[in-house]
């Protein structure tokens, strides 16, 4: 049990959980677990946005190719742009890009930036390092090919929850050492998973009953089947001094909570500029919530106004 804060909002969907007859994911198939992750988020999560562009693409990946969808607040731009690009939570098991479909419309419409979401390809079947491989692959290949993207893009934010979070991390940690043709400019992680070795604290404090359990993080740790001695997958790991200006968001109810705060951390450290929030009484995937707990939506603002300030740092 834990004495930490929860929110009243955030206790009503908890409470609901508890007491719903469903499966739990990490009981069922990966197949029937993604089924199930869609279905609870076309429930909790917030409609989707008005905006004037979206498109669906693909580009060449390593094993076949990777599809993309490209979100855009103008149907047209003539003048140079950053660009976020957008890898989606799931323990890299679930999601894909309707998961998170909402919630990029939503970002490229406040940030008024283009958003290019990757549909990586999800283990089991594609165990690790799949999906590093692919957001690495489609990272470049939006660097690469700003003319079929119809966009000037003058440098790149990857940003991602959960899972997609650390593959933001580690887009920026390998960029940093091997640069694509456009520059990583900033990060946007939200509860990333940083290290697969992390043990004790969060970990143990909200291990059940809180959305995002200890059960269901081995279930998709064991079909990721990725060890903890590679920064593909455990970015801690590498050279945290060469990363790109971070703002770095965790739930204060989240079991992966300490490893993003010992990340934040440890940038500031290695003298990166780094904006560290935390969502104080909110749950791991409280992006993906906002319909069902209303305070999600708030937290949500509050980090896109963050993303903003960095930016415009950045320029000035």
């Amino acid at each position: 049990m834990t004495d930490a804060y929860v929110r009243p909002d955030v206790q009503m969907i908890l409470t609901m959980m508890a007491q719903s007859d469903q499966p739990l994911m990490s009981e069922v198939e990966p197949a029937a677990a993604r089924e199930m992750y869609n279905v609870m988020a076309a429930m909790l999560e917030a409609d989707a946005v008005e905006i004037p562009r979206i498109e669906d693409l693909t580009c060449p990946g390593p094993a076949g190719e990777i599809a993309l969808r490209l979100y855009d607040s103008q149907a047209e731009r003539s003048a140079e742009t950053p660009a976020i690009i957008f890898y989606h939570g799931g323990g890299f098991v679930i999601g894909d890009l309707e998961s998170h479909h909402s919630f990029c419309t939503y970002i490229a419409r406040e940030m008024d930036l283009p958003v290019i979401a990757v549909d990586y390809r999800l283990a089991p079947e594609a165990p690790f390092p799949a999906a590093p491989e692919d957001s690495l692959a489609a990272t470049r290949w939006v660097a690469d090919n700003q003319a079929q993207l119809k966009l000037q893009i003058s440098g790149m934010i990857p940003c991602g929850d959960s899972a997609g979070g650390n593959l933001a991390l580690v887009v920026g940690q390998v960029l940093a050492s091997e640069p694509a043709s456009v520059p990583v400019v900033a990060q946007f992680p939200i509860y990333p998973a940083s290290r697969m070795d992390a043990k004790g604290g969060s970990m143990d404090e909200f291990a059940d009953g809180f959305l995002l359990t200890r059960d269901s993080m081995d279930y998709f740790n064991s079909h990721y089947a990725a060890k903890d001695d590679d920064i593909r997958v455990s970015p801690y790991l590498g050279d945290l001094a060469k990363s790109p200006p971070t703002v770095l968001v965790t739930a204060g109810l989240d079991p992966l909570r300490d490893q993003g705060r010992d990340y934040a951390a440890d940038l500031i450290r290695h003298g990166v500029n780094t904006n560290f929030m935390e969502m104080a009484g909110n749950v791991h995937g409280f992006i993906n919530i906002r319909k069902a707990v209303p305070s999600a939506q708030q937290d949500v603002d509050r980090m896109i106004a963050a993303w903003k300030t960095l930016l415009a740092s950045l320029e000035s």
